[in-house]
């Protein structure tokens, strides 16, 4: 219950984020779409999506919403710097890194839930620890808070980065390069 009261005060929160978008009273200004990411890692983000919440609140305005699927923050933020979509979800580390290299956006709304990012193996890997993760080969979304918990987690066992083999996917793509194999983490 607490979780689902959670994910609703997420979702009020992301409405408005839209700010003016979302009162009642229609401006000269008010576009005719407004374009967000979905990732399948953002659960705001696939609320939103899935219950319509924001094409209720913006269809009396005749603002059109279009859903554009990420696949993770750097494509995020590389479609909000191409100007392909108005409002992106990113994690901390990528936006930070973004705003440093001159990308001009700009955070309206954060959600903090840093459990969400866990390490994971398949059963016959004999990874049980990080330390483990030594010369194995590890998918990895560069810049992405998982990649933070990736370098923190070795550092914790007294490795770096060059200590595992980095391998340079998308999210969904590092959990398909898991199960077949291709990847140890």
């Amino acid at each position: 219950m607490l979780s689902s009261r959670r994910s609703l005060l997420a979702a009020a929160l992301a409405l408005t984020c839209l700010g003016s978008l979302v009162g009642p009273e229609a401006r000269a200004e008010d576009p005719k779409e407004v374009r967000l990411d979905w990732a399948t890692y953002n659960p705001v983000g696939l609320l939103l999506k899935e219950k319509g919440f924001l094409e209720e609140a913006l269809a009396p305005r005749g603002i059109k919403v279009r859903w554009v699927q990420s696949l993770g923050s750097n494509k995020a933020l590389e479609y909000l710097n191409a100007e392909a979509i108005d409002f992106g979800s990113a994690a901390g580390a990528a936006a930070l890194v973004a705003r440093i290299n001159g990308n001009p956006i700009t955070a309206v709304y954060a959600f903090s839930r840093p459990e969400w990012t866990a390490l994971v193996t398949r059963k016959d890997s004999g990874i049980t620890k990080p330390a483990d993760l030594k010369g194995k080969r590890v998918a990895v979304t560069r810049g992405t808070d998982p990649h933070i918990f990736l370098i923190r987690a070795l550092q914790g066992a007294g490795l770096t980065e060059r200590d595992a083999k980095l391998v340079l996917l998308q999210h969904p793509d590092g959990r398909t390069a898991l199960d077949r194999g291709d990847v140890d983490a």
